[in-house]
């Protein structure tokens, strides 16, 4: 029994990974509201229109376009009294040194794609990382979601709605405040 050929890729599969390629390129020099989706469209070579034919929006196509990496630390070696601080040094050290997920959070708050990619890249990657604290595995979920809520509150406050007292403090100050909650969160000791 012979196998069938594999089936060619469609033209539309290559004009998609195009247009991503692009827009990605274009995001990462530019920042979102800088890049237009004529620059995007000129750096795929295909007409403005079919960005808008696949994916609808500049929100869309940045929903779609944006890899993050939330690079989390090797929490192992860190003292455990310690968790919560460190993650949240690590936060704000990745907020204030790539606007990526500062746009992407932004386009979140307005564009379904990419609320289910701050929901993807929270829930795979942090969720990955609670799972290793914590004396009930059961609780997992939930507490890799209230970090999120936590860490994606202050970066709101912070860095999109620029809320005054919290641009004003330091970053000591956001650490000391938060990491005890984030500690909490972590270790889940709900009581404590």
């Amino acid at each position: 029994m012979t196998e069938a050929p594999p089936t060619p890729p469609r033209r539309s599969d290559a004009t998609r990974a195009a247009i991503l390629r692009a827009a990605r390129e274009r995001f990462a020099a530019e920042g979102y509201d800088r890049a237009t989706i004529r620059a995007i469209a000129a750096d795929a070579r295909i007409d403005p229109s079919m960005v808008m034919r696949y994916y609808g929006s500049k929100e869309g196509l940045f929903a779609a376009a944006a890899e993050f990496d939330l690079r989390l630390p090797d929490l192992t070696e860190v003292p455990p009294a310690r968790l919560g601080e460190t993650l949240v040094r690590h936060f704000l050290h990745r907020w204030e040194g790539d606007e990526t997920l500062a746009a992407l959070l932004r386009t979140a708050s307005t564009n379904p794609g990419a609320a289910e990619r701050v929901r993807g890249i929270f829930a795979d990657q942090l969720g990955a990382m609670v799972g290793r604290f914590g004396n009930d595995p059961a609780t997992t979920g939930k507490r890799a979601g209230l970090v999120a809520s936590q860490i994606l509150g202050l970066a709101f406050t912070r860095y999109i709605v620029r809320l005054p007292p919290m641009v004003d403090m330091t970053p000591e100050e956001l650490v000391a405040w938060v990491g005890p909650t984030l500690q909490r969160y972590l270790t889940g000791r709900s009581g404590d």
